[in-house]
């Protein structure tokens, strides 16, 4: 049990709920919920923060704004949908969970994901490490070397980069050939013993989406867009998107 309680004071106008219910018509509808708890019951981020689905679907309805914008249990969701998937009712649990993010101030947000937002929108890799597509590149070819030599059976394995034509377009967790350049070489191998034609681009190869956690809709779809134009000019057939 939590010591945390919600204190009513009467039903509020929610600017909040007025924008989910344009975005969501149907699945934004919390008239619909039977308060049965079906969402909390599998959620791994029931009673974080004092807070549970059915508890934030109340404070929402009742036009709670302020108080959901200054919880950070929004934040500690990690949208997996589970609550969605069991809700009887179907609503849409995390779009609402996104749509509070933005309900505090972008410079306000945790700055943990901030700043890795706004890295990757520095340059054209995308990397929320802020690597150079430059850099990168030079991880790879010194890794790839490092991996044919001592393992002659790999000895022809290929990491290409900005490959026209190729079949597959892989973007790359920015983390690892920064700290973990190891950690790149098992899926190159699985690549290259399945005969895959692929590549990474210069740009646009950074596999997370910061901006996107951000609830950032414009920088999200910055990011996203970098990596389809590069995809796009390469003439690669699939974006597969390892992260």
């Amino acid at each position: 049990m939590t010591d945390r309680v919600v204190k009513l004071g009467g039903k509020k106008n929610s600017t909040f709920m007025d924008k989910v219910k344009k975005i969501l018509p149907e699945g934004g509808n919390l008239n619909l919920c039977l308060t049965c708890g079906a969402c909390s019951s599998g959620c791994p981020a029931t009673g974080l923060d004092g807070m549970d689905p059915r508890k934030f679907l109340r404070m929402a309805a009742l036009g709670m704004d302020e108080e959901i914008a200054k919880s950070d249990w929004p934040w500690m969701c990690t949208m997996c949908q589970r609550c969605i998937y069991v809700c009887p009712m179907k609503i849409d649990i995390p779009q609402l969970v996104y749509n509070a993010r933005g309900l505090r101030p972008r410079e306000e947000r945790p700055r943990g994901i901030l700043g890795s937002c706004d890295m990757a929108l520095r340059n054209k890799s995308t990397s929320a490490m802020g690597t150079s597509p430059e850099d990168f590149a030079f991880v790879v070819g010194d890794v790839l070397e490092e991996y044919r030599e001592a393992q002659p059976e790999f000895a022809d394995m290929e990491a290409p980069i900005d490959k026209q034509g190729a079949e597959f377009f892989l973007n790359q967790n920015s983390r690892e050939p920064v700290t973990e350049p190891d950690e790149m070489v098992p899926l190159w191998k699985i690549l290259h013993l399945a005969g895959v034609d692929w590549t990474y681009g210069s740009s646009g190869w950074g596999g997370e989406n910061y901006c996107m956690f951000l609830a950032d809709n414009d920088s999200w779809e910055q990011i996203t867009r970098t990596t389809v134009d590069q995809a796009n000019q390469l003439g690669v057939k699939t974006f597969l998107n390892t992260e």
